[in-house]
Formats: structure tokens, sequence, C-alpha cells
């Protein structure tokens, strides 16, 4: 009898990190404000970088936990964690192209950084640890 392999639920903890963590305080803004990842979509123009990478980091991550525990779903569990990465990259892209705001952001992003940010980052790693090393 083999022992069972974990990866899956290494999968399942990334995407869960990534979702949770978008829902977190990662930015910390002016006057002690912070802004999730919801206020990056609501707060960002109709289809700028921002609100796209945004939108793609947590639907990526949602996604994946629905395919954990829908059987049809299984085979696209590395689609959805390259979904939430390249959000993340998107995201990064709109911080250093888009308005005044974003780019004083964008320049001291790590050090403005919050829990929610660290959460994705490890999240996005560790679903596509899981999902590559699943095959």
């Amino acid at each position: 009898m083999g022992k069972k392999s974990s990866l899956p639920l290494i999968y399942l903890i990334g995407v869960l990190l990534a979702a949770i963590g978008f829902c977190c305080p990662m930015i910390k803004g002016l006057f002690g404000s912070s802004a999730n990842g919801f206020d990056f979509i609501r707060n960002a123009k109709e289809g700028s970088f921002v609100a796209i990478g945004a939108i793609l980091i947590f639907a990526g991550a949602v996604l994946g936990i629905i395919a954990c525990f829908v059987p049809q779903l299984k085979g696209l569990k590395l689609i959805f964690a390259i979904v939430s990465l390249a959000g993340a990259v998107i995201l990064v892209i709109g911080f250093m192209t888009n308005g005044r705001v974003y780019k004083a952001i964008g320049k001291h992003f790590l050090k403005n950084a919050m829990i929610g940010f660290y959460m994705v980052v490890a999240g996005i790693i560790c679903a596509v640890v899981g999902a590559v090393t699943n095959k």
C-alpha cells in the first residue's frame, strides 16, 4: 500500500491563502487607512490594469478552491493557479504605470505591504507548486 500524497492539500492551502489574503488589508494607504483587493477593484477606473489584476487574482483563487471539490475541474487546477499568478503580475504592472497615486504606492510597495499581500504571494506560490508537482 502506497502512501497518499499531500500535494493536493498544498494546492488547497495555497488557493485558500490567496483568497483570504485578498480580503485582508494588502496595502497601507495614506493617513493609516488600508486597502484590500476589493478596494482595488472599486477604486480603479473601468478596465484599468489594477482592476483587471485584482479580479484575476480573486477569480483564480476562488475557482481553484472550487476545483479541489469538483472532480470534473481537477485537471484545471494549474490553469487557475496561473490565472492568479497572471493577475498578480498585471496588478503590479498596473501599480507601476497607472496614475500618480498608484505610482507613489508602487515605488514604496514593499514598505507599505500588509499581511494580505504576503498571504496572496505565499498562496499563489503554494498553489503553483501544488498544481505542478501533482501531475
